[in-house]
């Protein structure tokens, strides 16, 4: 009898009304679609503003046909030296793109190729360096890795 009075109690306890249950559930699966909107809309409010700080702090670099640059070597990750400079030869500017691409020219071999202007550094000879301020000229000697040049 006190068996058969527990399994009374607990289909009682059970809900065993449908329609209530149902109302629950998309209650519940309603909520569970708007935190997921929110958390969506937060994820992508946080990546404008991370995007934006990372953009105001980029260098637009701008170069002139006849402008002489570095060239960054990128094959020197593969098999670091420690004093071996990240930057190649000097080359000359010839042409100038309107989407960042540049072709540059070897000066000793005259060999040219098109390069990305941000695998570019310009070279700064003596009377460059005696036209600039010191601030845009320490900016300009930092090489990428924050060391100085």
């Amino acid at each position: 009898m006190e068996l058969a009075y527990r399994a009374l109690w607990a289909i009682k306890n059970v809900n065993m009304d449908y329609k209530e249950a149902r109302e629950l559930r998309k209650l519940k699966l309603t909520e569970s679609e708007e935190n997921r909107d929110e958390a969506y809309e937060c994820a992508s409010n946080y990546k404008e503003k991370l995007k934006r700080v990372h953009d105001a702090k980029i260098r637009k670099l701008t170069f002139e046909v006849g402008q002489k640059v570095w060239l960054y070597n990128s094959r020197l990750k593969l098999f670091p030296r420690k004093l071996k400079s990240k930057w190649m030869v000097l080359y000359v500017i010839t042409r100038v793109g309107r989407f960042g691409d540049v072709e540059i020219e070897d000066m000793q071999s005259q060999v040219k190729q098109i390069m990305n202007g941000h695998r570019l550094k310009p070279y700064l000879e003596g009377k460059d360096l005696n036209m600039l301020d010191i601030d845009k000229v320490s900016l300009l000697l930092s090489s990428p890795d924050g060391s100085t040049v």
